[in-house]
């Protein structure tokens, strides 16, 4: 299998600019790739899938009735960006970050890009996820968001575009490492060759950040990951991360709130939880101060974080942040907080409860990607040019109904990226979700999350719908070999 006659189309493909002539970062494992015998590509594929069988790189699918776990999909051929795109990326990502942030402390707090009018009232207490619960409250080191993944994609123009932030519980972390692991085990010579700047330092950065936020007096911070449980899609990448952080792995029943201090039971006795990394959304968190049905969280586990005496990551509330329809309105939150232009734009987003973008959606379904403003995984959303009549004029029915929960997006024509499809490459549309942690200081994981639509003519890169991923080679500059 070759890379000769590979056609990157009328897409911009992150491997190559035209027929046989590959991008620059890309040029060594292009050609190292085109001299394996033939057949040894495949070989190597089946190898790694054989791998992640073996360690149990795993996903559930909601809904699925068997309730089997999947295999991760994994394409063996990396997305390579380069060390002068990424400098960009990395600012923008950090920029947005620190906006957000600000903006959580303030609608948890005096509301003041509200009363100066930059975000509708509505916008904000009609979100889903905003919890009026957390009005007033302080989070350690007055952080909001410690772990974020932002989608990006790439449009026809080459230019990289912000989809949407994802802050509650972010996923895919685990097999970003992983699938890092598999790949310098598969080209090793290339990888050293190409100075591909290294991911493995994640977890410790991740419980630094974690035990940055912890506060108290104690010199030992106890550190607990806080799962829904086996069943939950996520469940290899809760048990992966605990087993990384050297953290507790915990579910609500082993978790106990007495004198407003939160302790694991244990064969010892209690034993003080000086910080959570939480899995589990904000309504289950807490069934006194949320949902009051929920078997999962942790009673009085709010009022113990009210008293400061521990630390929740990401802290609760931060999912109106996540809100589509937000989204919508990020540019105008870091030129209020910062006095800036983002770095990295927006998708340009039509928002269907204000009327006249609401008519120039529904006069224009066809054209366009809807999306319901609290769903994700590729849920509750349509592609309007792979879409039939009858399917338009459902949602028509659905943004009619309820036009705050719905948001629409021209229809991008997303980058590709060479995949193994059969005994050839072909490209597939992809996105990015690079990891943000934010602690002491800002850290932008190299990289992060290459989800690919394996399926062809796809855009949705979810791996519930289809999708898989890639390992993603950020290169460092000229002259400044990495240590991979």
């Amino acid at each position: 299998m070759k890379f000769n006659g590979y056609d990157p189309g009328d897409f911009y493909d992150e491997m190559f600019e035209a027929v046989g002539r590959p991008r620059r970062g890309g040029s060594l494992l292009v050609e190292r790739i085109n001299s394996l015998p033939d057949g040894e590509i495949s070989l190597r594929q089946q190898s790694a899938e054989r791998t992640f069988l073996d360690l149990g790189i795993t996903f559930n699918v909601y809904g699925d009735r068997a309730g089997k776990e999947r295999i991760f999909p994994f394409d063996l051929v990396p997305r390579i960006i380069e060390a002068d795109e990424w400098e960009v990326i990395e600012a923008g990502l950090e920029q947005r970050i620190r906006a957000l942030n600000l903006f959580l402390a303030d609608i948890y707090g005096k509301q003041m890009i509200v009363r100066d009018g930059v975000v509708p009232p509505h916008i904000i207490h009609s979100a889903k996820a905003f919890r009026a619960e957390c009005i007033g409250l302080e989070p350690p080191r007055g952080i909001w968001c410690h772990i974020t993944g932002t989608d990006l994609v790439r449009d026809r123009d080459g230019r990289i575009y912000v989809l949407e932030d994802n802050i509650r519980c972010p996923s895919g972390v685990s097999y970003v490492l992983e699938n890092r692991r598999v790949m310098k085990q598969t080209f090793p010579q290339v990888f050293g060759a190409s100075r591909v700047r290294p991911v493995d330092d994640y977890p410790n950065r991740l419980l630094a950040m974690l035990r940055h936020v912890a506060r108290g007096s104690r010199s030992e911070v106890r550190t607990a990951l806080l799962t829904p449980g086996p069943s939950n899609s996520a469940y290899f990448e809760h048990s992966y991360l605990a087993q990384q952080l050297g953290a507790e792995l915990v579910e609500g029943r082993d978790l106990v709130v007495q004198d407003r201090r939160v302790h694991m039971r244990s064969t010892r006795g209690l034993e003080t939880i000086d910080v959570i990394y939480r899995r589990i959304d904000d309504d289950f968190l807490d069934p006194i101060a949320f949902r009051r049905d929920s078997v999962l969280g942790v009673p009085g586990l709010m009022d113990a974080y009210r008293a400061g005496n521990v630390a929740i990551a990401n802290a609760p509330g931060t999912g109106v942040a996540d809100d589509k329809v937000v989204y919508a309105f990020v540019p105008q939150i870091i030129n209020y907080y910062m006095a800036e232009e983002p770095i990295l734009p927006n998708v340009p987003t039509y928002v269907c409860s204000q009327p006249a973008q609401l008519q120039h959606v529904l006069a224009n379904l066809e054209k366009l990607v809807v999306k319901a403003a609290n769903e994700s995984g590729g849920y509750g959303m349509l592609v309007g040019p792979h879409s039939t009549k009858e399917e338009r004029e459902e949602f028509a029915r659905r943004i009619l109904a309820n036009p705050r929960n719905y948001i629409a997006q021209p229809t991008l024509a997303l980058s590709t990226a060479p995949v193994i499809a059969g005994d050839r490459f072909e490209g597939r549309h992809v996105d990015l979700r690079p990891y943000i942690l934010y602690g002491e200081s800002i850290y932008v994981l190299p990289g992060g999350l290459t989800r690919v639509a394996l399926r062809k003519g796809s855009l949705v890169v979810n791996s519930s719908q289809g999708g898989g991923s890639k390992d993603t080679w950020v290169l460092s500059p000229e002259g400044n070999p990495a240590a991979c």
